[in-house]
């Protein structure tokens, strides 16, 4: 299993999302962080744990995908 902070985070693109858990795909078995929107109907998605811990280009800079904000 992967490591990560459950808590608040914020997309890069402004949205915030709370971690409600991990998981490991069911055929892939590749590591999955499990979360909720904090805003609108606050569904609930899955995402790759590799593509929530990876480093975006915005404007030419590098940014987290996703950036911590604690509990």
């Amino acid at each position: 299993m992967f490591t990560i902070c459950f808590g608040k985070y914020r997309h890069y693109k402004g949205g915030e999302y709370e971690v409600i858990g991990l998981a490991k795909h069911s055929e892939t078995l590749e590591d999955m962080v499990i979360y909720r929107a904090l805003y609108g109907e606050r569904g609930v998605w899955a995402r790759p744990a590799s593509m929530w811990h990876e480093l975006i280009e915005v404007d030419g800079k590098s940014v987290p995908r996703f950036q911590y904000l604690g509990n």
